[in-house]
């Protein structure tokens, strides 16, 4: 659902130019950017604004599997004259692995445009897959915590998707439990806790009801680290 607010539709499309959304998200925000000129000028403002980041930071090497897939593209399009350009500009593996550094500098120009930002944000990717986003978690100024889906996946019917955290090792993981596959998590600031830049999160494939342990005790689905904003 489209927001009303400015503030909230100017994040909603520079979530979206990042490729953060999932395809039904895309898509019901492209069909707006299609019927409300303002939004499209916006998502051009918020590319300038990537591309302008990008220049500040240091090349890194796309994957060999990117590669293979632009020149296979570029080959089929060039038959016909012309280059899907709108598919690049999409491509959620360009954009993530440009790398998260990209992210964490692009969201710092989200301050003159007085954007709502989240204090923290995190990509749970697959293990090493590092171009590979399945959730996205995002903290708010108020510490209330929000899990939203980025791509759809399957799991045993007879196990359970468990939430954790860890911020100190010494202190060990701990559980903000269990996740319905496909479905956003919304938990408050009691439940959460404190957080911290580079705070672990994770999702593993538990017993059914989550792990019987205080800790992880099936393999990890997807991971990734908390980056301040």
């Amino acid at each position: 659902m489209i927001p009303e607010q400015p503030e909230a539709q100017r994040l909603l499309v520079a979530e979206y130019v990042l490729g953060l959304h999932s395809r039904e998200q895309s898509a019901e925000i492209e069909q707006w950017l299609e019927q409300d000129d303002d939004a499209a000028s916006l998502a051009n403002h918020w590319r300038e604004h990537w591309l302008g980041a990008a220049e500040l930071l240091e090349p890194v090497p796309l994957p060999p599997r990117l590669w293979r897939e632009i020149s296979r593209r570029t080959a089929s399009e060039d038959s016909r004259g012309r280059f899907d350009w709108q598919w690049l500009w999409q491509s959620l593996t360009l954009w993530r692995t440009v790398s998260v550094a990209l992210l964490v500098a692009v969201v710092l120009l989200l301050g003159p445009l007085r954007v709502p930002a989240p204090v923290y944000t995190v990509v749970l990717q697959a293990p090493g897959e590092a171009a590979s986003p399945g959730w996205r978690v995002t903290v708010s100024a108020q510490g209330d915590l929000q899990l939203t889906p980025l791509s759809e996946s399957e799991y045993p019917a007879d196990r359970s998707v468990q939430f954790w955290t860890l911020s100190d090792p010494a202190l060990g993981p701990r559980s903000l439990g269990l996740v319905q596959p496909g479905e956003s998590l919304v938990l408050p600031a009691s439940r959460v806790g404190g957080v911290e830049s580079g705070q672990l999160f994770e999702l593993t494939l538990e017993p059914p009801g989550g792990s019987p342990a205080d800790r992880p005790t099936g393999p990890v689905l997807f991971i990734g680290r908390a980056v301040a904003i």
